[in-house]
């Protein structure tokens, strides 16, 4: 018998939250989290057949929380729930990384079958461990939050730190600004300093040409020695 799909269900409201998990339990393997910044460590730290993100989250919300999902490199699918039902807040979502997008009140049968569909289409759990991204001439694991240098030696990253440096090897010839690593990879409400402050844990961590800072403009990827 195959295992039931495990599934990453992120709803604040305390009477829906585990509602939902009880109807999706026949099928899939839930697990419930609460707030967005809890959503998005499970998220980042197991593999997955499917996230279930409730868009307005306490800590950070559901939108923030997808972009930062993709920025780490995970292709998890990724189903957002919403009473926001507009053209326009449809497409933010799905521009910022979901892959299907339910409005509430919704049925229960209807969100199982987009899973059913989902897992069938990405598969558990290649679909949700990506590639190793190359940082240099060491690799980077986005999962695992690990990189290893041609020698084997790991380092351990902060869910920030990976999702920061995953974000640069992505597009490793792009500069990009602060302002935009910002909104990809961080809260909305930290302060541009707070990309400043992970390169400089990431150099400290690993070597100081790991991100190449362009002046005036922002940081690129860089290559460790």
């Amino acid at each position: 018998m195959n295992a039931r799909p495990r599934v990453l269900l992120v709803e604040d409201d305390r009477q829906l939250g585990p509602l939902v998990a009880e109807l999706l339990g026949d099928e899939f393997d839930v697990t419930l989290a609460a707030d967005g910044r809890n959503g998005l460590e499970l998220a980042l730290g197991r593999d997955w057949g499917a996230l279930v993100v409730d868009r307005g989250l306490p800590e950070l919300d559901g939108v923030a929380l997808v972009k930062s999902v993709r920025a780490a490199g995970l292709r998890t699918p990724i189903l957002l729930l919403t009473a926001l039902g507009s053209v326009p807040d449809k497409v933010e979502g799905l521009d910022a990384g979901a892959n299907d997008y339910l409005v509430k009140p919704f049925d229960s049968d209807e969100l199982a079958a987009r899973l059913r569909a989902l897992t069938r289409a990405y598969g558990e759990p290649a679909g949700g461990r990506p590639a190793l991204l190359a940082i240099g001439s060491w690799d980077l694991d986005p999962a695992a939050r690990v990189l290893t240098s041609p020698y084997g030696h790991r380092v351990e990253l902060s869910a920030a730190e990976c999702a920061l440096l995953a974000r640069l090897a992505e597009d490793p010839t792009r500069v990009h600004s602060r302002a935009e690593l910002l909104e990809s990879v961080f809260d909305t409400g930290d302060t541009p300093g707070v990309v400043d402050t992970y390169v400089h844990y990431l150099r400290k961590k690993t070597d100081r040409t790991v991100i190449r800072t362009v002046h005036g403009v922002g940081y690129q990827l860089g290559g460790l020695e």
